[in-house]
């Protein structure tokens, strides 16, 4: 069947208010998603649910898209796409890779639908492409299945030019599969072309703006960026993730206003919707960008917040990370050290979200003149990063590699050794450089480089550490720490 272009309904005017924001759970769904066309050989009853399915796919809408296409599934048991858009809504391709639970979910929904007949040839395309990415999921790293999965959406999109669902769900597993450490940004160029094309001719495909902005979400490519993310909230305004996607554009760019009103959003739509995972999110971006305008006492609600969240654990690394991170930034970029000190890490912390409080109580026990506090927190840190190496978590150990370098330079200098130091803490620079963020987070909770301006500064190297907060501001406009640092340094010099 061949159906006419979907709107999805006008949000409900609880939505409005909030103005909206990112991902669903097992939450009412959003109403207002965007258009989405995607024809099937389903029966025409589904045509309209299971667009509307897809439209919750796009904004990563991820538990309501999956309880949609069950809802196709059982009006439509012959419907092979309703079983390939659930195996979908357990790929989250941007985040952490499946549990084991959604694995094996996923993989007996897709072999559902390679099993049902009467899909067509294109239908049959989509299917085959994402049974690679659970095929040997027990053997083969998400990375390689992920790969796969990207080359065989490069053949969707090749045989089917004119089909605009398979160039966007092409160009996401172009952007998911971008090596991090090309500083080059080819495959995020490569996806932009195709969705800017989309964007042109449907400006109100949600797919389409949403990906522009992942594929713009670097320092290089951002400012191309600032249409879709200003359009996106529009497009989807009842998803939180389209209300709180802004927030990517405008901390790059440092828009910190834009980006706090994008995350108020986004945190009463998640709020809600139920979505705790999403309201962190959202709060880990609000309390950066509170920050970043030198409005503590705002940001400082923000984190006190948290203990009336529940007992939150540090296993999911979505909750986890934000839930780290958020006062850890409150105190370094505060320089409130005592706190930092006293952080603890989150019951059942993943090595890499732990390893953000080690950092933090390391780093603020040398800049207090107490270096040898920060022994076993270091210590700590460097058995975060051989359990990552060891997992085949390469990226993760590279971060909380930074991570040791720069607590070990810190404690460099608090025991008189600021040449080894600046050497270390240049290292770090170098090495975070090297490697993109992930979506997850705004930034680091001090960018090594600006680090870097901060030790050359108490070492009165003036010069040098001009240099290196103007190198910082490059990668990261904006930030406060780094504007701070460069006034002082110029100050400094001219007296």
């Amino acid at each position: 069947m061949k159906l006419p272009p979907f709107i999805v309904a006008v949000c409900a005017a609880a939505y409005l208010s909030a103005a909206a924001s990112q991902e669903m759970h097992s939450h009412p769904a959003p109403e207002k998603l965007g258009t989405v066309t995607f024809p099937t050989s389903c029966s025409a009853g589904v045509g309209t649910v299971f667009q509307r399915s897809v439209a919750l796919l796009h904004s990563f809408a991820y538990t309501a898209s999956e309880q949609s296409f069950r809802k196709v599934a059982a009006a439509d048991p012959n419907c092979a796409m309703a079983h390939w858009g659930i195996a979908m809504s357990y790929y989250h391709q941007l985040w952490s890779p499946p549990s084991a639970d959604e694995l094996r979910s996923g993989k007996e929904e897709i072999q559902q639908a390679v099993h049902l007949s009467g899909a067509s040839p294109r239908e049959r395309q989509f299917i085959a492409a994402a049974a690679l990415y659970y095929k040997d999921a027990e053997q083969v790293p998400p990375q390689i299945r992920a790969k796969d999965y990207a080359d065989a959406m490069a053949e969707v999109a090749r045989s089917n030019p004119n089909d605009t669902e398979a160039q966007v769900f092409y160009a996401l597993a172009l952007i998911a599969t971008a090596p991090l450490e090309d500083r080059t940004h080819a495959n995020q160029k490569r996806a932009a072309a195709i969705l800017e094309s989309v964007y042109r001719e449907q400006p109100d495909h949600p797919g389409a703006a949403h990906y522009l902005i992942h594929a713009y979400d670097s320092t290089e490519l951002a400012s191309r960026g600032l249409a879709a993310a200003r359009a996106y909230s529009k497009i989807a305004p009842s998803a939180p993730h389209a209300l709180h996607m802004p927030s990517h554009i405008f901390t790059r760019l440092g828009l910190w206003d834009d980006s706090v009103t994008s995350n108020l959003a986004a945190r009463a739509a998640a709020r809600a919707q139920g979505d705790q995972g999403e309201e962190l999110h959202a709060m880990d971006y609000l309390t950066y960008a509170y920050l970043q305008r030198g409005r503590d006492s705002d940001a400082e609600k923000v984190v006190a917040d948290l203990h009336s969240m529940g007992a939150l654990l540090g296993d999911d690394f979505k909750v986890g990370y934000a839930a780290t991170a958020m006062p850890v930034r409150l105190a370094i970029e505060r320089q409130r050290w005592s706190d930092a000190a006293a952080l603890q890490p989150l019951p059942k912390s993943a090595p890499h979200i732990a390893a953000l409080v080690y950092w933090a109580r390391a780093v603020a026990n040398s800049r207090m003149g107490h270096p040898q506090a920060a022994d076993a927190d270091i210590a700590k840190i460097e058995s975060s990063r051989q359990q990552l190496q060891a997992d085949g978590n390469t990226y993760w150990a590279t971060q909380v590699d930074v991570l040791g370098k720069e607590a070990k330079a810190w404690q460099m200098a608090a025991t008189s050794h600021p040449k080894e130091a600046v050497q270390l803490l240049r290292q770090a620079a170098e090495q975070e450089e090297s490697l993109e963020k992930l979506p997850v987070t705004p930034g680091p909770i001090v960018p090594a480089r600006e680090q870097l301006g901060d030790l050359l500064l108490t070492q009165n190297h003036l010069a040098q550490a001009l240099r290196n907060y103007r190198e910082s501001l490059l990668d990261a406009p904006g930030r406060r720490g780094a504007l701070t640092g460069e006034a002082s340094a110029t100050s400094f010099a001219t007296h």
